[in-house]
């Protein structure tokens, strides 16, 4: 995937200016797929520059004007296209995963160090999630459309945490020095 996809797929749901885009990165699509405010800047300009957004200016009171981007047909188009072709696996690229395959190379309290820190990461960010849902999805057997689609991937999002938490977990339990291992 590519950023302009994503931004795609965002202005799809509603036009916005790049601040605002940027906000909904960081609140949305960015625990899927991050960028920074410049990168987000930047493919704007080459998606005008292609055709798939429109750019409206928009006078602000005391501010100054600000650029609403929108998804052009030519965008819409672009977004159907891609949303036909295959998707490839994405394949699993972990620096803590070679670190504990390693960590008897070097210096394993450090790993452990690590392992608990990015577990509570996972924890709080399936927290998080967690929360999301219940906000926003209080009955997700009713839901049906986009609204069911957005729920799916949030719901994605909390199982690849819990994912996260059970392994790293289970690495903490395994490495536990106060446990008796000679019962």
């Amino acid at each position: 995937m590519a950023l302009e996809h994503a931004i795609l797929v965002s202005l799809s749901e509603r036009a916005a200016a790049g601040s605002e885009l940027t906000r909904r990165f960081d609140a949305s699509i960015g625990y899927f797929w991050t960028a920074t405010h410049q990168q987000i800047y930047r493919v704007l300009a080459k998606m005008e520059r292609s055709g798939w957004v429109s750019v409206q200016v928009v006078p602000q009171v005391d501010r100054p004007a600000k650029k609403e981007y929108a998804v052009t047909p030519a965008g819409r188009e672009e977004l159907r296209r891609w949303i036909a072709e295959p998707t490839t696996s994405d394949p699993v690229r972990s620096d803590i995963g070679v670190k504990l395959r390693g960590a008897s190379l070097g210096d394993r309290a450090a790993v452990l160090d690590d392992v608990r820190r990015l577990r509570e990461e996972h924890t709080k960010r399936h927290s998080l999630y967690e929360y999301l849902a219940g906000r926003d999805f209080p009955d997700p057997g009713a839901l049906t459309g986009a609204d069911l689609d957005i729920y799916l991937v949030l719901r994605g999002g909390l199982l690849v945490e819990q994912f996260w938490i059970q392994w790293l977990t289970e690495y903490l339990d395994a490495h536990d020095t106060t446990k008796d291992s000679h019962r």
